[in-house]
């Protein structure tokens, strides 16, 4: 059994952390419980990098070891349900796996995370908010590659064990942008410079962390897992999707992204 639900952007939990609280911690004591319940085999549950927090610009990469700082209630409310896992593994014997990976993208992932979000104003010739200095660093799975790390966690790994998922192929925020412009340029055979225009600096988010990083040996040692999709690769593949599609992309965020970024007094409406 494999727990990915979850509430997971981090501007809607600065908004608001209710419904964190409730899907990622509740939901996963729910779930929890179930298996307790029912006898489940394997429970792999689906973390998330940020709960080590900031590790700097120069800081080493966080092994399984490291300690957890989350910095945003979203970061909070998973390790909170990380450490619940824990707690049920130890306390009622349950077979428990948990897996933490980097940034994933690629088709249909909703349109509130970076890469659609980008994608889908470039699309529509709107501005291109980016956070403070936009040089946030990320680490960027392609989601095929992402899938495969979670069965081979899920099949292969330790019971009790905690496992990092990482590409190793870590982008600034504005590096990330610019290939998506140029990439959707490229695809509709158009110049990217009106496209780098759009690019636009707001304030910062508050709490922002500068760059996350793991160290993912334990996975590739254990389980002989490695990414196969190049970022550029996966790019490509993923702004070529969303440009075939754009009625999905237009009805997901019509009907249920629309509210979220909305304009807000306090809170600029750029994605990191």
């Amino acid at each position: 059994m494999i727990h990915l639900a979850a509430e997971s952007h981090v501007d809607r939990s600065i908004i608001d952390a209710t419904a964190f609280l409730r899907t990622n911690v509740l939901g996963t004591h729910v779930l929890l419980e179930a298996v307790r319940r029912f006898g489940i085999e394997r429970f792999l549950h689906v973390s998330t990098d940020e709960v080590y927090g900031d590790v700097g610009r120069d800081g080493t990469p966080c092994t399984e070891e490291s300690p957890l700082r989350p910095s945003s209630p979203y970061a909070a409310s998973k390790a909170a349900g990380d450490l619940l896992c824990q707690a049920y593994r130890r306390t009622y014997g349950l077979p428990i796996l948990i897996a933490r990976p980097c940034n994933h993208y690629g088709p249909r992932q909703f349109p509130e995370k970076l890469v659609p979000f980008m994608i889908r104003r470039l699309i529509r010739h709107e501005r291109l908010p980016l956070y403070g200095d936009g040089r946030q660093r990320r680490d960027w799975l392609y989601v095929e590659d992402g899938t495969r790390a979670l069965l081979a966690v899920l099949e292969r790994g330790a019971v009790g064990g905690i496992y990092n998922i990482a590409a190793h192929g870590e982008r600034e925020n504005h590096d990330v942008v610019q290939l998506l412009c140029a990439q959707a340029a490229r695809e509709q055979g158009i110049s990217p410079e009106p496209l780098l225009a759009l690019i636009e600096h707001v304030a910062d988010r508050p709490g922002h962390d500068v760059r996350y990083a793991l160290d993912d040996g334990r996975l590739r040692t254990e389980t002989g897992w490695t990414p196969r999709t190049s970022f550029e690769d996966g790019l490509a593949q993923t702004v070529r999707w969303y440009l075939a599609h754009r009625s999905w992309l237009e009805h997901v965020a019509v009907v249920d992204y629309q509210p979220h970024f909305q304009p807000r007094p306090t809170q600029p409406e750029a994605r990191g």
